[in-house]
């Protein structure tokens, strides 16, 4: 049994058995947050069938097995089978990959059972349940205290307010309510335990706590696609429509000049095969669910995948200070007392000067023994390391009451008693205002404190007040203002800024991304953590309650400017993102709270806080940010456009590679020669053209100078007149080498079997070519062989073989129609595929002078 305080006898506590647990999971379903619907095998089957390029696959198995040709109809419909294979394998492994990431959003719960106490999922607690709840756990779901020993709770993810609130057990069964206020016995999914120990009895679970009602509405909410898929789909519909035209009007043109309605079929179908590029959502998928591991790798996971190219066109990074910024780990930088002020050396051996040991004596005092807190757990460790050898430290004191924080009154007092002495200690920290209002300060006394405050202020530091007191009356008083206080100090606490961030800034900056810093603290502090990351420009900064007074068009001029928002609360994050897209920003926004999510959902990038936020928070937000790092957005930014990059290149080989295929399956037909390319020819070269564009240029390393140019204009098409043109001309310049060779072997008297096979060998040798020329646009193809790219080589080899097995397995030559080629006939292939693209390094050599030109 876990060890509880005050005695509490956990052993009568049952808890609910194995069979009830059952039970209640089918009646209320698993305590998780919803999530979108997982695709059966049937749909995804369903998806495959409707597909175009499955159907022109049938098709032509189908007229194949008409005409009696049994071997093409075989090898056609036993590719329908793996297409249908991968892609059923692909879905599986994208579902098995959100499934991994909703497992690790679920909170862990410790709980009852059939009377032992055991460690379970979060997702696996059930109404009824009985939850043992300490300091540092979050809580699995909503509850009534059945027990507790000085219980705090941090709320603030759902009512906003920073402070924890204390709790009470319930004295009888009562239903639970709303959150907010102090002295409630309710607790509730997804809050933070901050000091205490307790037992609870679990009311609601998942959909029905508080944070999962408002997921439930969050989910309502449908994303936008982005532009990349948008632009994509509109090139897919215009291919298809332009594929289809000429289909028909090709199987007219056959039947009406040959007179021959079933081979003018397999014609069209494999001229539109040849010209719909159904490796554009392949493209899409493979980049950006691969982008998605990838982006794991730098402690970046994805929740909604299109965010991570979008990622890479972001042109301003909203942050919060706290924990992205920062470390999130409080210590002890600078103390005050007496008149005097120093900064803390913990390198130094020798002990503190004794005009500061009262201070951290009565820090401590004013502290949890065991705190969870980040503050206190500073002011202890200071203690530790400074007072070990005194007679500051009270070990052996006695807790006798605690005083709470209020929103009255912003300082908690802990009355302590000695095992030897008569009278009680009460010690007090918490805001310098509110420990000056508990000494009574005179308004020379406060003007003086706020000096001191203010210069600590200034070095970014978060200030508390200490004092101190003596009570000798055996009844305690109610309110803490009935002490008579003495001032002690002041305890100047930093949260260290993370050592990459000063770079990673640099690095945005250089990228041409704008960062704006977001905080709670107030603006000196916010202005001088801004000057340690390098953040510009600073002079400006726009509180919370300044922007509450502005109209929105008031905000949308000065936030062009500003880069500093202090003392913000969550709920005026919206305001900042839409004001941002006001302006045509493209906006990156970080959160954790549940305050946060309609920011979050209304950023084109919304990132949530992995260590430190709430399910609700993590299911509106696209990206999660696991350790809460800014370097890692910045990282995440990288690989955003280097995806990018890759997508435009995939996109500019698509285009080349379509070219040669369409029009050597128009040609021959328009000029009555024999069909130079069948559909399993088709269907070979897109066994090749698949991985190419998808595995291939994915993994192709990041261009040198991607960090060092401005976003890519959202405004402007994704695929650029140049590209589309320089990739034609790729197309056409081997088309052209292709037809010359089709010809001059046909005029020479060889035959149908001798030129087609020529001329497939050549296209696929091209094809090879079109794949490294268009590794790099602005690197000639021997220098982008230093760069490794082992799918590369796979594709390449894997190529070759198969073709070698199509030229000289008897078997295959039948099925593709081909005759062996001899190696002076293959050395041509060589040289006329590297013919074809020469001209295009000629290109990149000039195109890289005239730019190092400028």
């Amino acid at each position: 049994m876990m060890p509880l305080k005050n005695d509490f006898d956990t052993s009568s506590i049952r808890g609910l058995s194995e069979a009830e647990v059952m039970q209640r999971i089918s009646e209320d379903g698993y305590n998780e947050l919803p999530s979108s619907d997982r695709h059966s095998i049937f749909s995804i089957i369903l998806n495959v069938i409707v597909e175009p390029m499955f159907l022109l696959l049938l098709a032509g198995g189908v007229i194949y097995l008409i005409l009696g040709d049994v071997e093409e109809a075989a090898m056609l419909l036993s590719f329908v089978l793996v297409v249908m294979g991968i892609t059923i394998y692909q879905e599986r492994k994208a579902e098995r990959a959100l499934e991994a990431l909703r497992d690790l959003s679920s909170p862990r719960a410790f709980v009852i059972r059939d009377g032992e106490q055991k460690r379970i999922a979060g997702r696996d607690v059930v109404r009824g349940d009985i939850l043992i709840l300490s300091e540092g756990d979050r809580v699995p779901a909503d509850a009534v205290l059945l027990w507790c020993t000085n219980f705090s709770i941090d709320e603030s993810m759902l009512t906003g307010e920073s402070a924890p609130v204390h709790k009470s057990a319930a004295d009888k069964k009562i239903v639970i309510e709303r959150p907010g206020g102090d002295d409630t016995p309710f607790v509730y999914s997804s809050t933070l335990v901050v000091q205490g120990q307790g037992i609870a009895e679990v009311k609601a679970t998942g959909l029905n706590t508080e944070v999962g009602k408002i997921g439930k509405a969050l989910q309502k909410a449908k994303h936008e696609q982005t532009r990349l898929q948008k632009e994509t789909h509109n090139l897919i519909k215009k291919f298809a429509f332009v594929g289809i035209s000429l289909c028909v009007l090709l199987v007219a043109f056959y039947y009406f000049t040959r007179g021959d309605l079933l081979r003018g079929l397999l014609a069209g179908i494999t001229l539109a095969m040849s010209i719909l590029p159904e490796e554009f959502p392949v493209v899409l998928t493979i980049f950006l669910a691969l982008g998605a591991w990838r982006i794991s790798q730098k402690n970046v996971l994805t929740r909604r995948i299109p965010a991570i190219e979008t990622l890479g066109a972001a042109t301003v990074l909203c942050v919060d200070k706290t924990g992205t910024l920062t470390l999130n780990r409080m210590t002890v930088d600078t103390i005050f007392a007496n008149g005097r002020s120093t900064k803390v050396n913990y390198s130094e051996v020798d002990p503190m000067a004794e005009t500061f040991h009262e201070l951290i004596e009565f820090g401590i005092l004013a502290s949890q023994k065991d705190p969870f807190d980040p503050m206190e757990k500073a002011i202890k460790l200071l203690g530790e390391k400074k007072l070990s050898n005194t007679e500051h430290l009270h070990n052996n004191w006695s807790l006798v009451r605690e005083y709470h924080l209020s929103k009255s009154l912003l300082a908690l007092s802990h009355v302590w008693k000695s095992p030897d002495g008569k009278d009680y200690v009460i010690a007090a920290k918490g805001a310098p205002e509110a420990i000056a209002d508990l000494c009574h300060f005179t308004k020379e006394q406060t003007e003086i404190l706020s000096f001191n405050i203010g210069k600590m202020a200034k070095d970014g530091l978060r200030v508390l007040g200490v004092a101190k007191a003596n009570f000798s009356v055996t009844e305690l008083p109610h309110e803490q203002h009935d002490f008579n206080f003495e001032f002690v100090g002041l305890i100047g606490l930093a949260d260290p800024v993370r050592p990459s961030v000063a770079g990673s800034i640099k690095e945005c900056y250089c990228a041409g991304i704008r960062v704006v810093m977001i905080t709670g603290d107030y603006p000196e502090t916010a202005r001088n953590i801004a000057a340690q990351i390098g953040l510009s420009p600073r002079t400006e900064i726009i509180t919370g309650s300044e922007l509450e007074k502005m109209q929105d068009e008031e905000l949308k001029k000065r936030i062009g400017n500003v880069n500093i928002f202090a003392r913000v609360l969550p709920e005026h994050k919206l305001r900042i993102v839409n004001a941002l897209k006001a302006n045509g920003e493209i906006v990156a926004m970080t959160g954790d709270g549940v305050n946060d999510a309609p920011a979050l959902k209304s950023a084109h990038i919304g990132i949530a806080m992995g260590a430190r936020g709430t399910d609700v928070a993590r299911e509106a937000s696209a990206l999660v940010l696991l350790d809460d790092d800014f370097s890692s957005i910045v990282k995440a930014v990288r690989l955003g456009r280097r995806i990018f990059e890759n997508i435009k290149k995939a996109i500019a080989y698509i285009f080349a590679v379509h070219v040669p295929i369409a029009g050597m399956s128009l040609i021959p037909v328009l000029f009555k020669w024999p069909m130079m390319l069948l559909p399993v020819h088709i269907v070979f070269l897109e066994l090749i053209i698949d991985p190419a564009c998808s595995i291939v240029f994915e993994a192709e390393a990041e261009e040198p100078d991607s960090m060092e140019k401005p976003p890519r204009d959202p405004k402007k098409p994704l695929f650029s007149k140049n590209v589309v043109e320089l990739s034609i001309l790729q197309g056409l310049s081997v088309l052209l080498v292709l037809s010359f060779i089709f010809v001059v072997i046909l005029c020479k008297g060889y035959g149908e079997l001798e030129a087609r096979t020529m001329t497939f060998t050549t296209l696929i040798l091209a094809n090879l070519g079109l794949i490294f020329v268009n590794r790099s646009w602005s690197t000639t193809t021997l220098k982008t062989l230093r760069t490794p790219n082992a799918a590369l080589w796979w594709v390449v080899g894997g190529t070759l073989f198969f073709l070698g097995m199509a030229l000289y397995v008897p078997f295959l030559q039948g099925i593709f129609h081909f005759t062996p080629l001899h190696y002076i006939d293959l050395a041509i292939c060589l040289f006329a595929s590297m013919i074809s693209l020469f001209w295009f390094e000629v290109f990149k050599i000039k195109s890289g002078k005239k730019t190092q030109s400028k």
